[in-house]
């Protein structure tokens, strides 16, 4: 896996854990490390930013160099061309007119760390992140992720489907645009391999909750 697409897949799953949508395990799990190598990661991530999730292992030197030049290469287009760009637009805009192919949480996460983007509050007291479910089957956690997951191919969103209480990833599908379907496709899996579960945790994705257009009145029904 290239060093700035694996360090793509770092920082969303970091956005995540501070975000509280997953916890530690759930994180080190999503990315296939241990749960020890994900605090190393966060912590240096905290204190360095982006640029402190490069590969510091000797004999990478090249791996190194990559992530750099992406990282100098965002910094620069967005102090010379795009200051006056919100993050979002910034980063339609490399996509757009570059090609640009990583995400728009590390290229936030980048500007964040030098400087340039603010770095949003953390969240207060009564947002901390839920205790786990005791026991394997009580809960389920879904989500999707969209990176270049695969060398040469466009991005992909990965559907995860993971139990609450231990992390074990049950389900995990590539699919080319997260829907019903997919999500659908992840609990077939899990129910046809370890049995029915009790509850499904997500996040608010169109495909889970039906949001009210503004001026309509809801039934109540659900």
């Amino acid at each position: 896996m290239r060093p700035e697409v694996r360090m793509a897949r770092y920082i969303e799953g970091l956005e995540r854990y501070r975000a509280g949508r997953l916890s530690c395990g759930e994180a080190a799990a999503l990315l296939g490390i241990s749960e020890r190598h994900f605090r190393r990661l966060r912590d240096r991530y905290e204190a360095e930013g982006a640029e402190g999730l490069i590969d510091r292992r000797r004999g990478r030197v090249s791996g190194r160099r990559a992530a750099v030049d992406q990282i100098e290469f965002v910094v620069e287009q967005y102090r010379t061309r795009y200051w006056d760009f919100r993050v979002k637009h910034f980063h339609e805009a490399l996509v757009a007119e570059h090609g640009f192919a990583l995400g728009y949480t590390w290229t936030k996460a980048v500007l964040q760390s030098r400087g340039l983007v603010r770095v949003a509050a953390k969240r207060s007291a009564h947002r901390k992140k839920r205790p786990r479910r005791p026991l394997p089957g009580m809960m389920l956690f879904q989500d999707g992720s969209t990176h270049v997951w695969l060398a040469g191919q466009p991005a992909l969103d990965l559907v995860v489907t993971l139990d609450d209480a231990t992390s074990e990833i049950y389900s995990a599908i590539l699919v080319e645009e997260e829907g019903t379907a997919s999500s659908f496709l992840g609990l077939y899996e899990v129910v046809a391999a370890k049995g029915l579960f009790s509850s499904l945790y997500t996040d608010r994705g169109s495909h889970y909750f039906l949001t009210p257009a503004a001026g309509v009145r809801s039934t109540g029904c659900t």
